[in-house]
């Protein structure tokens, strides 16, 4: 048995190191292209070259002086440059902190780790090439790394990044190392990778989500529901990820008392279920609360912001539908300075709120969008003609070994945790392909 296991565990490790090869081979490949095409176009952002002093004055001591010390200034300006778009936000906030109302927009995760990785591993680079430019190398290497250096997990490494959790994700959910290659080989070229290259929050947002996910069908409830809260930390929409967590705890309460006629332990499900929703809302709530403390508590009535009387007081929401038009039309550090004025006819007509995007106009947006849209509508027709019961149903009318390989239920952790049997694996696949076949 050890014998076949070593054999069976061969080509997971081989696909692994592809994979691996894949995602550093993706990140080389994005960093030369990008490089070429400054060097030939001009950037449409010219917001780099905008960056005024931090209001407090003990956040960025000497910024001046340090400029003209520093021995490599064309290096220095050349990394500078780069960071235009959100990505001067995140700058910004590592380097000076939430200074204004409208930079509550971009979450603290991302931000944080820029300022610590700076403060610590790179600190070196400062006199090398200023305080700015170590903070825009510390969001690349973050970003990229959260990206490829996810293969350790394999060898369950302390450090889990994003590429492998794909991989890992995939085969479990998957059960064919090949369709688990094809896809993480899919994600690591993905149309999106520049986002994934640049200081965004994408990467680290999928390395928590997916990583979340794959540890919550292992079974291993607390690890997930920590991934998932700090995915609520890096971009807004990671409290969706909840969603995962009330699937599962739905599935598991059904199987607890219609299945087992153990209300008592359906109790428990829920309970648990419902705290680690709440788990995965707290860092995002949190941050609200620090923008209301800062941006609330302790002014004037002239100086107090119109959200703030409301009674249910949301920064995010009123950045949103307030500053969002201000933001996306002008250079993103000039937006600091802009006379806060009440933009909200207008952004009713421009798509930013709910649903307001599906216009007419923005059809050529979506025809971008259209390839993609078009897997993902297919993919999903195709799964609905081979499993309808399942799909309708939520899979609460799924056989026990539909669910069990679907990891719904937190029950046989050890079977989760081994990929299941090549037995059921091949039993699953079989009638799955011969549903196909009737269909």
């Amino acid at each position: 048995m050890r014998r076949e296991s070593a054999m069976e565990t061969q080509p997971e490790i081989h696909h692994a190191g592809t994979v691996l090869r894949s995602a550093i081979a993706s990140r080389l490949l994005l960093i030369v292209l990008i490089l070429l095409w400054r060097s030939l176009l001009t950037p449409y952002d010219t917001s780099a070259s905008i960056n005024p002093s931090c209001l407090a004055a003990t956040a960025n001591p000497a910024a001046a002086a340090d400029r003209h010390r520093i021995l490599f200034p064309r290096i220095a300006a050349a990394i500078e440059d780069s960071i235009v778009w959100d990505s001067v936000y995140f700058v910004r906030i590592a380097q000076c902190g939430y200074e204004y109302e409208q930079s509550y927009a971009f979450l603290p995760l991302l931000p944080a780790c820029i300022s610590l990785l700076s403060r610590t591993g790179f600190a070196p680079l400062v006199p090398l090439v200023g305080r700015r430019a170590v903070l825009g190398i510390s969001g690349y290497a973050i970003n990229n790394i959260a990206f490829i250096f996810a293969a350790l997990y394999l060898h369950r490494q302390v450090s889990v990044w994003s590429s492998i959790w794909a991989f890992m994700l995939s085969l479990v959910v998957l059960k064919d190392p090949e369709a688990a290659l094809r896809a993480s080989i899919l994600f690591c070229f993905n149309p999106a990778s520049v986002f994934y290259t640049s200081i965004y929050t994408e990467s680290l947002f999928a390395l928590l989500s997916i990583g979340g996910v794959y540890h919550l069908m292992l079974g291993a409830n607390n690890i997930a529901t920590v991934f998932l809260a700090l995915s609520g930390s890096a971009r807004s929409n990671g409290v969706l990820n909840a969603g995962y967590i009330c699937f599962q705890t739905m599935h598991s309460a059904y199987d607890a008392i219609i299945l087992k006629k153990n209300a008592h332990s359906a109790l428990q499900v829920l309970i648990g279920g419902a705290f680690r929703c709440v788990c995965i809302f707290v860092p995002f709530i949190a941050f609200q609360v620090y923008g209301y403390r800062n941006m609330c508590l302790g002014r004037s009535p002239d100086e107090i912001r119109p959200w703030c009387r409301a009674r249910l007081p949301s920064l995010y929401n009123y950045i949103q539908s307030h500053y969002w038009y201000l933001i996306i039309h002008s250079h993103p550090v000039a937006t600091l300075y802009l006379i806060q004025i009440n933009t909200s006819s207008i952004l009713s007509g421009r798509g930013v709120g709910f649903l307001r995007y599906f216009q007419l106009k923005q059809l050529p947006n979506f025809l971008l969008a259209f390839p993609i849209l078009s897997l993902a509508l297919c993919s999903i027709i195709d799964y609905v003609k081979v499993q309808p019961d399942v799909f309708f149903s939520l899979g609460f009318r799924a056989s026990p070994l539909d669910q069990n390989v679907a990891a719904v239920t937190d029950q046989d952790t050890r079977t989760k945790s081994d990929y299941f049997s090549h037995k059921e694996a091949s039993k699953v696949r079989e009638g799955i392909v011969f549903k196909h076949e009737l269909a």
